[in-house]
C-alpha cells in the first residue's frame, strides 16, 4: 500500500469513510476538532474533511485525470487539515484557531506517506499540496505574490493546487464561499497569464532561477552572469539514509566537511549541543571556499532554514551549489542507524522527522532525489 485507500473510483465514485478511518488513525483522530464557526461552520475538522474529498471526488475535472493524478489530489485532500489537532488553539478571547497547520501538515503528511511506502515524487507532490492549500486564497493580498506563486510552480501543478483549493472552500459552510471560490478562479486565470498553471515558471538559466528566488526584488527575467570558482555538493538526509556511501561512491576524490567526523574529533554526543560542531565546520567550509575548493558537506540538513543558511554562505564565495538528497524507507532507515558507531536514539531521530523537509527544486542550482 503507497497511498491512503481505497480511493474511489467509478462508476459511483463513492468514498467508503468506514473503511478510511478504520485504516487510519492519523484520520480517525480529526474527529472532534472543533474549527472557528466564521469559517467553518459545518463542524468538526473530521466533518470538514469528509466533506472536501466527497467534494473532489465529486469534481467532473478530477474523475477525467489520469489515475495517479485522480489518487495523488485525493489524497491531499484527506491530509491537507490533518495537522489541525496538532495546531489547535483556544484564545484568550474564544477564538479557535490552528495557525501554521498548512507548514505543520506538510511534514506529517510527509511522515505517513513514507511509512506507507508512497514513492518520493508522488508523496511530495501530495507534501506540496497540503502545505500551500490555502495560497489560492490569500495570494493576491501578499506583496511578493509572483515569487510565491512561481516556487508552488516548481513543486507542484498549479492546476492541481486550483482543485485542492476549490475542494476545499466547497467542503465547508461560511458565509463568504462564493468569494472563496471566485479566488480560486481569479488565482487559475492568473497562473495562466504568468505561464505556470501546467508547468513550471520557466526562467532563462539554473543560476537565474537560482538568485531570483535567493534574493527579493529580482526581475525573473534577469540573466544572471555565471562564474563560479567551484561547486559544493550539500547532502541531505536522515541519519542511515546513505550519506557516507553517496560520497564513498560518486565523491571520492572531494574534500569533504563532515559533521559527523567533527563531532567525533570533538567527543560531542549527537544529544549534546550541536553549536560548536556546526561552528568548526563552517570554517572548515570558509577555508575551502576562499581556495576555490570544490567539496562536499555532509549532514542531514534537514530543514530548509538550516539548508538556507549554508547555500547562502557557500554562494556568498562564488560556488555552485548541488543538493543530493538521500531517503532510504523506513525499516532499512532503522537498521542503518543501529549499525552506526554512535547511533541516534529513537528520541532524537523522532525529534529529526518533526523537522524534515525534503530539499525543494529551487533551493539550489541542481537538486537531485536518490533513493537507497
Amino acid at each position: 500500500m503507497s497511498l491512503p485507500k481505497p480511493i474511489p473510483g467509478g462508476p459511483e465514485w463513492h468514498v467508503d469513510w468506514e473503511r478510511l478511518s478504520a485504516s487510519y488513525a492519523w484520520i480517525a483522530a480529526l474527529q472532534g476538532c472543533e474549527q472557528n464557526p466564521q469559517w467553518h461552520a459545518e463542524g468538526d475538522v473530521w466533518v470538514h474533511t469528509r466533506m472536501v474529498a466527497e467534494a473532489m471526488a465529486a469534481n467532473p475535472v478530477w474523475r477525467d485525470l489520469e489515475a495517479l493524478d485522480r489518487d495523488t489530489l485525493f489524497a491531499a485532500a484527506l491530509l491537507h487539515d490533518v495537522a489541525k489537532p496538532a495546531c489547535f488553539r483556544r484564545e484568550p478571547d474564544g477564538r479557535i484557531t490552528a495557525r501554521g497547520h498548512s507548514a505543520r501538515g506538510e511534514v506529517m503528511a510527509r511522515r505517513i506517506l513514507w511509512e506507507l511506502g508512497t514513492p518520493i515524487e508522488t508523496r511530495e507532490r501530495i507534501c506540496a499540496l497540503v502545505r500551500s492549500h490555502q495560497v489560492p486564497f490569500f495570494l493576491f493580498d501578499r506583496p511578493d505574490r509572483d515569487r510565491l506563486l512561481f516556487a508552488i510552480s516548481h513543486e507542484v501543478r498549479c492546476r492541481d493546487l486550483a482543485l485542492l483549493t476549490e475542494a476545499d472552500a466547497r467542503g465547508r459552510v461560511c458565509a463568504d464561499r462564493g468569494a472563496l471560490l471566485e479566488k480560486v478562479e481569479l488565482f487559475v486565470e492568473y497562473c495562466r497569464e504568468m505561464e505556470c498553471l501546467d508547468a513550471p515558471r520557466a526562467f532563462v538559466s539554473a543560476h537565474s532561477r537560482f538568485e531570483y528566488f535567493r534574493r527579493e526584488g529580482r526581475d525573473p527575467n534577469w540573466h544572471a552572469h555565471e562564474a563560479f570558482r567551484c561547486e559544493v555538493v550539500l547532502l541531505s538526509g536522515l541519519p542511515g539514509a546513505g550519506k557516507d556511501t553517496w560520497i564513498r561512491d560518486n565523491a571520492a576524490s572531494r574534500a569533504v566537511v563532515s559533521l559527523d567526523a567533527i563531532r567525533h574529533e570533538m567527543g560531542v554526543t549527537p544529544d549534546a549541543d550541536q553549536g560548536p560542531v556546526v561552528a568548526a565546520g563552517r570554517q572548515r567550509a570558509r577555508e575551502l571556499l576562499r581556495q576555490g575548493t570544490s567539496f562536499v558537506w555532509n549532514a542531514t540538513n534537514l530543514s530548509r532554514r538550516i539548508r538556507r543558511q549554508c547555500i547562502d554562505l557557500f554562494a556568498d564565495y562564488g560556488a555552485r551549489v548541488r543538493i543530493v538528497y538521500l531517503e532510504a524507507a523506513p525499516e532499512t532507515l532503522r537498521q542503518r542507524n543501529q549499525s552506526r558507531a554512535m547511533p541516534i536514539s529513537n528520541r532524537v531521530l523522532e525529534r529529526m522527522l518533526l523537522h524534515w523537509e525534503v530539499p525543494n527544486r529551487i533551493e539550489a542550482h541542481d537538486v537531485e532525489w536518490v533513493q537507497t
